[in-house]
C-alpha cells in the first residue's frame, strides 16, 4: 500500500524569511488581520480570524483548553500545545504545535486553509499570503483514512509504544510505512505488522498485545502518520535498548533518531 495522502506532507509549512512576516494576508481577496506571524519557516494565523473570512456563519468559541469552530460542515478544535489541529475526525500535523499568544490560538494558515478546503499561495516577490476558498467539500476520516490500515496500524503503535510521547508514536507508525514501501518487506500495514520472518518482527504480534484495543492517542498518531507525518525519516528498525538484549540492529544499522525510549534505524 502506498502512502495515503503524501502530497499533504507538503502543505505542512509556509517558507518565508522573517523580512517578509509583515506581507499583508488576504482570503478570498479581502484583507485580513490574522496576526500573521513566521516561526521556523511556517507562518501562523489566527484561528478565529481566517476561520471566520473563510466560513462568515462559523460558530467559534473558546471550550475548556482549546478552540473550537462548528460550520455546516465541519467541526475543528485547536488546543495550544498539541502537535495537531483536529477537523471532522482527521489529525493534521503541526510539528511546532498550536501556538497562543495575546489570547490569540494560532495555526499555520497552510494547515488551517487545508482543514477547511480551501488553498494558500505566496507571492514571493510581494510577501503576500492568499488564501482561497474551494469547492465547499471538506474531508472527513471516512474520505481520508482506509479503515483496515487506520485499525492496524492504530493497534501496532500502541501496543509498542504506550507511554511514549506523540512524536514517538508516529516515530513507529512512520516505520511501519516505511517498509510498506520498502522492497524488502511485505506491502500492506498488515503484512508489514504479520510478517513471520526470523520468528516475526514485533513482540506485540508475538504476545498477542497488537490485538488489545488502542489508546486514544495511538489513533491520533496513526492518523497523523496516514496524513503524511514524518518525525524519523527511512528508518527501518526501531529498539528500546533497555528493554532488549538483542541490540543486532544497533550494529548493523546507520542510527537516525533518538525518541523516548526508542532508537530509530535505517
Amino acid at each position: 500500500m502506498k502512502r495515503l495522502l503524501m502530497s499533504l506532507a507538503l502543505s505542512l509549512s509556509l517558507t518565508l524569511t522573517p523580512a517578509l512576516a509583515a506581507g499583508t494576508l488576504t482570503v478570498d481577496g479581502r484583507t485580513v488581520d490574522a496576526d500573521a506571524t513566521v516561526r521556523n519557516n511556517t507562518t501562523y494565523v489566527s484561528l478565529r480570524a481566517v476561520t471566520q473570512a473563510l466560513q462568515p456563519d462559523a460558530l467559534i468559541l473558546w471550550t475548556g483548553d482549546r478552540a473550537s469552530a462548528e460550520g455546516d460542515n465541519f467541526t475543528l478544535t485547536a488546543q495550544p500545545g498539541a502537535l495537531y489541529l483536529e477537523v471532522n475526525g482527521r489529525a493534521l500535523y503541526i510539528p511546532q504545535g498550536v501556538l497562543l499568544e495575546n489570547g490569540r490560538t494560532l495555526v499555520p494558515v497552510r494547515v488551517l486553509a487545508e482543514a477547511l478546503g480551501a488553498g494558500v499561495d505566496w507571492n514571493s516577490a510581494t510577501g503576500e499570503v492568499t488564501v482561497t476558498s474551494g469547492d465547499g467539500t471538506i474531508l472527513t476520516e471516512y474520505d481520508v483514512y482506509d479503515p483496515d490500515a487506520l485499525y492496524w496500524l492504530s493497534r501496532i503503535i500502541s501496543a509498542e509504544s504506550r507511554g511514549e510521547p506523540l512524536t514517538g508514536k508516529v516515530g513507529v507508525g512512520n516505520v511501519i510505512l516505511n517498509r510498506v514501501d520498502h522492497r524488502e518487506f511485505p506491502n500492506t500495514i498488515y503484512g508489514v505488522i504479520f510478517d513471520d520472518r526470523w520468528g516475526g518482527q514485533f513482540e506485540p504480534v508475538r504476545n498477542g498485545t497488537v490485538y488489545h484495543d488502542p489508546t486514544q492517542e495511538s489513533v491520533t498518531a496513526a492518523k497523523l502518520v496516514l496524513e503524511g507525518a514524518d518525525v524519523v525519516g527511512d528508518s527501518l528498525y526501531f529498539l528500546a535498548p533497555s528493554l532488549t538484549n538483542n541490540h543486532w540492529i544497533m550494529s548493523n544499522r546507520d542510527y537516525v533518531a533518538t525518541i523516548g525510549a526508542h532508537w530509530f534505524y535505517r
